[in-house]
C-alpha cells in the first residue's frame, strides 16, 4: 500500500533535471563544472598563452568574434556541433580555409588550457581546413641588400635585426624575446615560440656579429626594439627600393628567404623543418618546389630508358 501511494505521489511531482557535469582540475580534484564563455576564458587566460604582440592582438579578435558568433554563447561542454556552427558562419562570411585554421588554432589552444584547468568538461575533435598552397615570396640577394642598406640608414639595430632574421628564419616575436642567456657564439635557443616548443639553430658568422654588437646592458640583443615601430620603418625601406606594391614584402619574408636559400642550397625538407620549427612537415613542403635541382639526375635515367 505504501509503494503504491509513494508511485502515484512521484507520478504527480515535477521533479526537475539538473545537468552538472565534473571534472579533474589541475590540482587532481573533482571539480564542478560550470557554464563560462570564450570571453570568460580569454579573460582568465589570454596573459598566459599569448605574449603581448600582434599575434596576442589578432587572437583577441578572434576569440571576441568566435563569443559573439555562437548562438549559445555559455557553456561547459563545448561540442562537435557548435564547432561545426562556427566554421559554417565564417564560411558564410567569405573566410577562407587558411582563415578558418588560424581563428581555430587560438580556439583549440584557448579550450585546451581550458580542459587542462578543469573550466570545461569536454573538447570537441578540431580537423585541420584543407588550404589552397599559396605563393611563396622571398628576397633575392639584390632585394635584400637594397632593402637592408635603407634598414641600416634608419638604424643599426634595426638592420642588424634583419641579417639576424633572414640568416636564422626566426619570427619577429622569437628574436625580440631572445635573451643573452639563450645563446653562444656558436647557436642560438627560441625558447618562446609560436608552437610553444623550444628549438636551437646555428649561426652564421653575420649573424653572431649582429647579436654581438648589441649592448650587454639591455636583457638581449633585440628587446628594445618596438615591434610596431620597426614595421613602420620597414615600410618605409621597401617604397624607397620600389616594392611599396607588393604586398608580401613583410618582415616574415626574411624568414620564407631563410627556408628557401636552404631549400635551394640541397638541405632535405626534414632538416628545413626542424630549422624553421613546423609541427607539421606539410607546413615545410610549401618550399619543396625549390628544390628542383635534386629533379636533374632523373634525365639521365629517362634517357638511357629512351635509348634502348
Amino acid at each position: 500500500m505504501v509503494s503504491e501511494e509513494r508511485g502515484a505521489f512521484d507520478a504527480g511531482v515535477d521533479v526537475p533535471f539538473y545537468s552538472v557535469h565534473y571534472q579533474y582540475g589541475s590540482t587532481n580534484k573533482l571539480n564542478e563544472v560550470r557554464d563560462t564563455s570564450l570571453r570568460a576564458l580569454f579573460a582568465k587566460y589570454g596573459d598566459i598563452l599569448w605574449l603581448n604582440g600582434s599575434h596576442k592582438y589578432n587572437v583577441t579578435n578572434f576569440i571576441a568574434e568566435l563569443h559573439d558568433m555562437l548562438d549559445c554563447p555559455s557553456f561547459s561542454t563545448f561540442s562537435d556541433d557548435m564547432l561545426d556552427e562556427l566554421i559554417g558562419k565564417l564560411r558564410k562570411r567569405g573566410n577562407s580555409n587558411a582563415t578558418i585554421n588560424r581563428k581555430m588554432a587560438a580556439l583549440s589552444k584557448l579550450l585546451r588550457k581550458a580542459f587542462k584547468m578543469g573550466d570545461v568538461h569536454s573538447l570537441p575533435e578540431f580537423r585541420r581546413q584543407k588550404e589552397k598552397a599559396g605563393r611563396i615570396r622571398f628576397l633575392d640577394k639584390d632585394e635584400e641588400n637594397a632593402l637592408f642598406n635603407e634598414m641600416r640608414a634608419h638604424s643599426d639595430l634595426y638592420y642588424r635585426f634583419c641579417i639576424f632574421l633572414v640568416d636564422t628564419g626566426a619570427r619577429l616575436s622569437e628574436g625580440l624575446n631572445l635573451r643573452w642567456g639563450d645563446m653562444n657564439s656558436t647557436r642560438v635557443t627560441f625558447w618562446v615560440t609560436k608552437s610553444g616548443r623550444s628549438r636551437s639553430v646555428p649561426l652564421t658568422h653575420r649573424a653572431f656579429e649582429a647579436i654581438n654588437r648589441s649592448s650587454k646592458r639591455q636583457p638581449g640583443p633585440f628587446c628594445e626594439i618596438d615591434q610596431q615601430r620597426f614595421r613602420i620603418v620597414w615600410h618605409q625601406a621597401k617604397e624607397a627600393v620600389g616594392l611599396g606594391d607588393d604586398k608580401d614584402v613583410v618582415p616574415h619574408v626574411l624568414r620564407h628567404t631563410c627556408a628557401s636559400r636552404l631549400v635551394q642550397g640541397g638541405i632535405d625538407i626534414r632538416r628545413v623543418q626542424m630549422w624553421l620549427g613546423h609541427q607539421t612537415l606539410s607546413m615545410t613542403m610549401r618550399y619543396a618546389h625549390l628544390a628542383s635541382h635534386d629533379l636533374d639526375m632523373c634525365v639521365p635515367v629517362l634517357e638511357r630508358a629512351a635509348a634502348c
